[in-house]
């Protein structure tokens, strides 16, 4: 049955309290949209539009022309007719005619099921500590950053004071070169608590990718080779049998991301794009419906002062 809706939006800018550096540049503010439908019985619901242009997506502007065109007013089946080249607005429409489940997203969310992504600027080994003692076991780190010795040094660190069930995943954002990539892998291979290397190689650099997962008994995950739905078939039907980084909030409509991953029983991890509140209960909703069995890429709100 077709729902008739009223729209309304707005724009909102949460900067970060400390800028997050990775090898695309530094991020300062993470802005997005905030949509809110209407029905004829006066329910309303909430959905969030958060683009990541340098993943792919369309602008924030883009966002704001495609809500504004709908003059206040659409249909369900109108949000099902939104182009591909908006994949944000499609995850943020199609969310927001869910419900919301308070009790279903506290019983996710929780410290051991997250993934913490570290501050570099923050002294690594007491913030940790300070992680720990809160119940997380999983971190994330950036690197090709900084240069690969530093790095690395930082990595023995976090290793060294790891819990025996605590794990580290390591994010090159695809910005090391192959043998810089080799470096890592022969270092990761002599880490049992190296979780994955994420995106090691830029996505041009496929074939390579697969001849690292091959060649190194370290997990090597991709990300930006997978942003929406299009280019995570892509990679499959190419062979890809490795780890997938979703960035449900950016990959497209949710329905096909859900049956996807469910059909081909991909090996996923769910991550933020630092979405608020709004588009991160959407995430863990379809997170909920999807099997999965790694550490939700959830854990950044030390990253904001709201």
């Amino acid at each position: 049955m077709e729902i008739q809706y009223r729209l309304n939006f707005e724009v909102y800018r949460r900067p970060f309290r400390t800028p997050l550096k990775t090898h695309h540049g530094l991020w300062s503010v993470r802005e997005g949209l905030i949509v809110s439908l209407t029905d004829a019985l006066g329910n309303t619901t909430r959905g969030e539009i958060a683009p990541l242009p340098w993943f792919g997506t369309e602008t924030l502007a883009e966002a704001i022309a495609f809500c504004s065109d709908i003059s206040g007013h659409l249909s369900s089946r109108k949000i099902q007719q939104i182009p591909n080249h908006l994949p944000a607005c499609q995850f943020g429409f199609e969310t927001a005619t869910w419900p919301v489940n308070p009790e279903l997203l506290s019983s996710i969310l929780n410290p051991e099921k997250c993934c913490q992504l570290l501050t570099p600027q923050v002294e690594m080994q007491s913030q940790v500590l300070t992680f720990i003692k809160q119940g997380f076991r999983t971190f994330k780190l950036k690197i090709a950053v900084h240069n690969f010795t530093d790095e690395l040094e930082c990595c023995e660190q976090i290793l060294a004071i790891l819990p025996p069930d605590g794990k580290l995943r390591l994010d090159a954002n695809g910005g090391l070169s192959l043998e810089l990539a080799k470096r890592w892998g022969e270092w990761g291979d002599r880490q049992p608590q190296l979780e994955f290397l994420e995106q090691p190689l830029s996505p041009e650099n496929f074939t390579q990718l697969l001849w690292l997962q091959n060649n190194f008994q370290t997990t090597i995950a991709l990300d930006e080779s997978v942003t929406n739905l299009e280019n995570l078939v892509a990679c499959y039907e190419q062979g890809w049998r490795g780890v997938f980084v979703i960035k449900a909030a950016i990959a497209g409509f949710p329905h096909r991301l859900k049956e996807l991953c469910n059909t081909l029983d991909l090996d996923v991890v769910f991550s933020t794009v630092f979405e608020t509140v709004v588009g991160r209960n959407a995430l863990l909703h379809l997170a909920s419906e999807v099997r999965h069995d790694r550490a939700f890429g959830m854990g950044g709100s030390h990253w904001f002062n709201d």
